[in-house]
């Protein structure tokens, strides 16, 4: 299994035992994208090391590929000076080293090859990382109003349940009842009024204008005398 179908099933996994434990969606999002963030530092790791490895063998190539040229160089110089001997073992030796410098290239290619695999492979993980971060901020919004619907929900159930509107009826419907008794005592006290008693009230209202005539009377007096 490659290293990114592993870290693929790394994610499948949480995500699923997340699912499985029920526990809070905006909870376990967070920990999931967390732990996604952590698998990208590492796959990025890996990708450094792989790139490193690509440039070794870059190196060593280059080096043995070098020495081949430089042994060729002597080669010719032996046999302008009529050394076939030496000539024979400097081509012996750059025959060593471009072996080796092939291996080298072989390898480096792979390698080279791979790495741009993995970077490709990289970029697309980070794309749905970033997705990924983007879908949970958009579900915990979702999970934020299905909440506050629910809760609204259930204050206006409970409001329809409770019995504190069917107490404010009872409490207006027993003022009204005061209201109207209170209407029914005012009728009745004007109903028990003796006619004569209200005339001789009267006549006691009149005395007291009369009282007031006599002081008027009394204070202009003095003027007239």
């Amino acid at each position: 299994m490659g290293f990114f179908n592993r870290v693929s099933t790394i994610f499948k996994s949480n995500v699923n035992a997340a699912l499985d434990q029920a526990e809070d969606p905006e909870k376990m999002l967070n920990q999931i994208t967390t732990e996604m963030q952590e698998q990208l530092v590492r796959v990025k790791q890996q990708v450094s090391s792989a790139i490193a490895q690509e440039k070794r063998l870059q190196r060593d190539y280059e080096s043995e590929q070098q020495q081949a040229d430089d042994w060729e160089q002597k080669a010719t110089i032996a046999l302008q000076r009529e050394n076939e001997d030496l000539a024979r073992e400097a081509l012996t030796r750059r025959n060593e080293h471009a072996s080796i410098a092939e291996g080298y290239k072989d390898q480096w290619d792979k390698q080279k090859q791979a790495v741009g695999t993995l970077k490709d492979n990289l970029r697309t993980l980070e794309r749905k990382i970033d997705e990924a971060g983007r879908k949970k901020n958009l579900l915990i919004a979702r999970q934020k109003r299905a909440k506050a619907q629910k809760a609204i929900h259930e204050t206006m159930a409970g409001m329809k349940d409770n019995s504190a509107f069917a107490t404010f009826d009872r409490m207006e419907q027993k003022v009204g009842d005061m209201e109207a008794r209170a209407d029914a005592a005012s009728e009745m006290s004007e109903l028990s009024r003796d006619p004569l008693e209200e005339e001789f009230a009267a006549l006691e209202t009149g005395n007291v204008d009369d009282d007031l005539a006599a002081l008027k009377a009394k204070v202009a007096a003095p003027k007239n005398a």
